[in-house]
């Protein structure tokens, strides 16, 4: 629905006409708003009758601007030459003529490297020798080291099953078909088995990493998406940098479920002066707090913690909340977190903690969508959404370079853009929303590692919704927690440039030659933090 009202000019614009253009875009907004979820209903009904719903049409590319040519002195991106075969290990095998002609000698040999994948089933009957001992006890002759205790599959097989469901997304029947095709003797319910239990080395190790982020990063960006569980809606949250993915899958996504995911394997709730910080910043009664203070500071669990509330008199819903809120988030700098850590999100409430960032592209992203009147609105729009992106460019230029002299120029700047009023109240609202998260868009200025947008966020959680489009909903509890866990692990051997099928030979033949991830996440942010003092950080 499109209104192109006529112009008005300034002489027109009587506070009446201000009003009822205001009225208009409420009303417009709505109309829209009401269309969007009319569709959005028919299109659900029209599945449930095994219709199909009304196809999304992308635009025409011919619409869009031409790339500009590459010059002839530049390569196009992407087309750098690196060495072939280099990481590639041969075995040389000469081949000398079987049939050398009378007098004929040896010139060389000339190589032509082949490079194949042997993909076959092996089984193999280990005959245990059974001594009798002078006790009259027996014992059996220990199994090789590669053999996995308790299992009748190799560390291979169990390593090629959990590399196909996770990293290349297969589901449980095709796999359970491939094995098959491949010779291998396995029930559905081995296979499930082999997908979900036994597996608490990994995700000890997903708990590590987690903690090692939130420890030595000077920011993690956090997202969450849907994550149906038994047939009920849930919730899936991601916690990242560029040197970890950790994602845990609840049924809530409260502040309370988000501290408690920030916690991770951890069950105590600890109170100190960040949790009284955070108690008088949600403005909860001074007498609780006090109440609170009093007594004990560490609860071994969320038992222990509830009587404590119960003693106190603590039951008001409000109340009870806001001090778990506390005590979670005092466990949470009691384990090594850093107080100024900077959480960077797309501005959901439950992601307000510590010092929080907001994300550039979602403060411009209402903008986007307003529909204009008339071209006195256009031009409006425009103009405004240019100013945002010139001041974003500048950003992105101190981020990259950090300039003190810079700082209240750009924070002015910001004052100016977020100060003006246009003739289109909607984008005067945009302007007054963004300025009261004026803190959390500035962020870059007193912490110049965080980046000005949440795309790198959104890209980690991507992994877990294609999974979830294939695979559809998980069922048992281990079924989620393994879910979380390779998800996990694998994107974050992908950020640290490790394969994750060599990870996972690693550590199932138990050969340690791969350092535990945490290790190399506290290093690589080591590294990170001395070449930002050193020297400029990449935009």
């Amino acid at each position: 629905m499109n209104l192109d009202l006529p112009p008005i000019s300034a002489a027109e614009r009587t506070p009446l006409v201000e009003s009822l253009l205001g009225i208009i875009d409420l009303l417009h907004q709505r109309v829209q708003t009401l269309e969007e979820t009319v569709q959005r209903l028919r299109d659900e009904i029209a599945v449930l009758k095994g219709q199909s719903p009304r196809p999304k049409i992308a635009p025409s590319r011919l619409t869009q601007p031409t790339p500009p040519p590459t010059a002839p002195d530049q390569q196009r991106p992407g087309s750098a030459k690196r060495p072939k075969n280099a990481s590639l290990t041969a075995t040389d095998v000469r081949i000398p003529f079987s049939d050398r002609p009378p007098g004929a000698v040896c010139n060389g040999y000339e190589d032509y490297l082949v490079q194949e994948l042997v993909l076959e089933a092996k089984a193999t009957r280990y005959w245990r020798e059974r001594i009798l001992l002078p006790d009259g006890s027996t014992r059996l002759a220990p199994l090789p080291d590669d053999v996995l205790p308790g299992l009748h599959f190799g560390p291979g097989l169990l390593a090629f099953v959990l590399y196909q469901h996770h990293q290349c997304h297969a589901t449980q029947g095709k796999l359970l078909e491939q094995l098959h095709d491949l010779g291998i003797d396995i029930s559905a319910g081995e296979l499930s088995r082999l997908l979900t239990e036994r597996h608490d080395g990994f995700h000890q190790e997903k708990a590590e990493l987690l903690l090692a982020g939130l420890q030595s990063s000077a920011y993690v960006g956090v997202d969450d998406t849907g994550a149906r569980h038994q047939g009920k809606n849930g919730y899936c949250t991601a916690i990242g940098n560029d040197f970890f993915a950790a994602f845990a899958s609840t049924d809530s996504k409260s502040r309370l479920n988000f501290l408690r995911v920030l916690r991770g394997l951890a069950t105590a709730y600890t109170v100190n002066e960040v949790a009284v910080a955070y108690w008088q910043r949600q403005e909860l009664a001074q007498a609780v707090v006090e109440r609170l203070q009093t007594g004990p500071c560490q609860f071994a669990d969320e038992a222990a913690w509830q009587a404590r509330l119960q003693e106190l008199g603590i039951t008001a819903e409000r109340h009870v909340r806001i001090a778990t809120e506390g005590a979670l988030l005092g466990q949470v700098i009691a384990q090594g977190v850093s107080p100024d850590l900077v959480i960077l999100s797309d501005g959901a409430e439950q992601f307000h903690l510590l010092a929080h960032a907001a994300c550039w592209v979602h403060a411009e992203r209402p903008l986007a969508r307003l529909l204009p009147y008339n071209e006195a609105h256009r031009a409006a729009i425009a103009g405004v959404r240019q100013q945002i992106w010139e001041l974003y460019q500048d950003l992105k230029a101190y981020r990259g370079r950090p300039d003190a002299t810079q700082e209240a120029v750009l924070e002015a700047r910001f004052d100016q853009l977020c100060a003006q009023r246009t003739g289109y109240p909607s984008i005067n609202n945009v302007l007054k929303e963004m300025a009261q998260h004026k803190a959390d868009l500035l962020r870059v200025l007193s912490c110049p590692a965080v980046p000005l947008h949440n795309n790198g966020t959104e890209s980690i959680i991507r992994v877990y919704v294609q999974k979830r489009k294939i695979s559809g909903s998980t069922r048992s509890t281990t079924g989620r927690q393994s879910r979380d866990t390779f998800a996990s692990l694998m994107k974050t051997c992908r950020k640290l440039g490790i394969s994750f099928w060599q990870y996972l030979q690693d550590r199932l033949r138990g050969r340690g030659r791969i350092a535990r991830l945490a290790e190399t996440i506290r290093q690589r942010a080591a590294a990170a933090r001395v070449a930002r003092n050193g020297q400029a950080v990449p935009a």
